[in-house]
């Protein structure tokens, strides 16, 4: 066997390794959301249950509301998604393929607020909303995500910018606006790049726990993280099959999109990270 295919063969096997290692926590969840409650107290704990007990599933979704959290969940992921990507999008046209005075210095700034934790502006956040009575309910999760986010239009600048000014210049020679250059000409040229930031904000919102746990005080409105934290607490103990369960329906959904907008994703980040001329 050559010194090629020995490397090739230590890189699939340091791969495989790294694989295992990443994907053992999900296992772990999943064998132990078929568990009985009395094997999964049992020391020391067991690689593979004795029995599959699936009910743990229908019993999971009685037990608590979950399709109410799922459906919360996935209304404020899905809104805020669409006004982030709406919104950060045009923004980052502004930066990129429009020259103003003092263009530079906003687009610091903006860079700037992403140095401030989301626990500075936590109280501030509170009594903003409070005086627009937006309190109790889910608008505090999801309308915000409409102004732009920094992190966003720092990822698409970088993106527009390796966009041809050709093309704007024979756009704009037809009568093109601004609007109809960023919604004709750079959207349909983005779309790796949109997915990409879609995807990770739709995940951020999906799995956050500390905006819903401060602005949410309705249990019909809580989230599915917020939800199961709730889950644990309840009838004074924890079924943790039933938790588990409950996880394994939570993380499936984002594994669905994960798979779909894959090839996209790979795509978007190959070509920011200038591995794709």
């Amino acid at each position: 066997m050559g010194k090629n295919k020995w490397g090739k063969l230590i890189i699939i096997v340091i791969l495989a390794i790294g694989v295992a290692i990443f994907m053992f926590p999900f296992y772990w969840m999943v064998i132990e959301s078929l568990k009985s409650s009395g094997e999964f107290m049992k020391m020391p704990p067991t690689l593979f249950p004795k029995a599959f007990h699936f009910s743990n599933y229908a019993e999971t979704v009685n037990y608590i509301p979950f399709f109410r959290y799922f459906w919360n969940t996935l209304f404020i992921s899905s809104m805020s998604t669409i006004g982030m990507v709406l919104s950060s999008s045009f923004v980052a046209y502004g930066f990129a393929k429009v020259k103003w005075p003092g263009r530079e210095i906003v687009f610091a700034i903006s860079l700037g607020t992403m140095m401030i934790p989301f626990m500075v502006v936590m109280v501030p956040l509170y009594i903003e909303f409070k005086a627009f009575g937006w309190l109790g309910s889910l608008k505090p999760l999801w309308i915000p995500s409409w102004f732009a986010n920094a992190w966003n239009i720092f990822f698409l600048r970088q993106f527009y910018r390796g966009i041809p000014d050709e093309l704007m210049d024979a756009a704009r020679i037809d009568g093109a606006s601004h609007f109809h250059l960023w919604a004709k000409v750079v959207l349909p040229l983005s779309k790796p790049a949109l997915v990409v930031a879609a995807l990770f904000h739709f995940v951020f919102n999906w799995k956050d726990f500390l905006a819903p746990l401060v602005f949410i005080s309705n249990q019909k409105l809580y989230t599915l993280s917020l939800g199961l934290s709730f889950f644990q607490s309840q009838h004074g103990g924890v079924e943790w099959q039933y938790l588990m369960a409950a996880a394994v329906l939570t993380t499936i959904p984002t594994m669905i999109i994960f798979f779909f907008a894959s090839k996209y994703l790979i795509e978007g980040i190959h070509i920011t990270s200038g591995l794709k001329g």
